[in-house]
């Protein structure tokens, strides 16, 4: 497989999978040479399925702690690096597990909950998703939501928030926040994907961009390229700088296409929110394990070590170190 060496050398974080999760996966991640990844394990189940998940991956990480570590530091991304294991980021993509009570968001931090997404497409008490069809912006609620994962050093996730939100996001945020997986509505114009004037906005306070790879939201959809991603991750750094941009590739590995309608349906089980239709990566890198083809093709562009270093997973460690502290 292309792209071994340097590869191998760098830190690889991925800002956001949500797959099948199985030994079978986590093989694929060691594989893949991935030194830690946000793992998607709450989207809309609420406080008890998102208690009953963070339980599952508390079993998931024992029964595989050959090959992963869970991550609470940024200083355990560099130990699973050192160790040769696959750091466990363990991220929701919605804050309705904490139902109403925001009592609740210490207790999750010590189960080693790190990055929560406002909103997950459509509104809930803390404000608006990108699907909405009126962005009201961020509430009352939302605020002191966002003032307590400051204050518990949890990162925000704005990638599947409306604009109005997640601009009123950035703006109360005291700790840099981030859009762990999205691509430039430049490429397609699409209500997941950021404008420039978007993307800017989270980088000019500090924030990160991870730029996804999922078809719906790329230029050729299915018939999108390696080299269509990393223009995206490009146009990105064009906009937001080589320091605020890295990987959130949004990998959906070994999810069945019906198994996906639960993440495009409002709630899981209401109104369509995305037309889904079957769908696959681009075929340079169409699986976790492939991940060193995505470095391969970074060095086939000219990327500086630097850059690819940086994007690969530097920039990831700098924000959770300023956030997680």
């Amino acid at each position: 497989m292309a792209g071994g060496d340097l590869h191998s050398r760098a830190i690889v974080i991925d800002g956001l999978i949500v797959s099948k999760w199985s030994r079978k996966l986590f093989e694929a991640m060691h594989q893949g040479g991935l030194t830690a990844a946000n793992c998607t394990c709450s989207i809309w189940e609420g406080f008890d399925g998102s208690i009953r998940q963070m339980a599952q991956w508390k079993h998931w990480l024992r029964e595989s702690a050959d090959i992963l570590t869970q991550v609470y530091t940024a200083d355990d991304i560099i130990r699973a690096k050192a160790e040769g294991k696959v750091g466990i980021i363990l991220g929701w993509q919605n804050s309705v597990g904490f139902g109403e009570d925001l009592r609740l968001v210490p207790i999750f931090r010590e189960l080693g909950l790190r990055i929560v997404q406002l909103t997950y497409h459509t509104a809930n008490m803390a404000g608006a998703g990108c699907m909405e069809s009126r962005d009201f912006g961020l509430t009352d609620f939302g605020r002191d939501l966002i003032a307590t994962l400051n204050e518990e050093r949890i990162l925000v996730d704005l990638s599947h928030v409306g604009t109005q939100t997640s601009r009123d996001a950035i703006l109360a945020s005291k700790q840099p926040v981030a859009y762990t997986h999205c691509a430039p509505k430049w490429q397609l114009d699409h209500p997941r994907n950021k404008s420039d004037e978007e993307l800017k906005l989270i980088a000019d306070h500090g924030g990160m961009v991870g730029v996804t790879m999922f078809p719906p939201f790329m230029r050729r959809g299915n018939d999108s390229t390696l080299d269509d991603y990393l223009e995206a991750i490009e146009h990105t750094i064009d906009v937001c700088g080589e320091d605020q941009v890295g990987i959130g590739t949004d990998f959906t590995q070994d999810v069945t296409f019906e198994g996906a309608q639960y993440w495009v349906h409002d709630k899981g089980y209401g109104r369509e929110l995305i037309a889904l239709k079957e769908f696959h990566n681009a075929k340079e890198f169409p699986r976790i394990e492939a991940f060193p083809n995505l470095t391969a093709g970074m060095e086939r562009r000219r990327w500086s070590e630097p850059r690819i270093r940086k994007v690969l997973g530097e920039n990831w460690v700098r924000i959770f170190r300023e956030v997680w502290g």
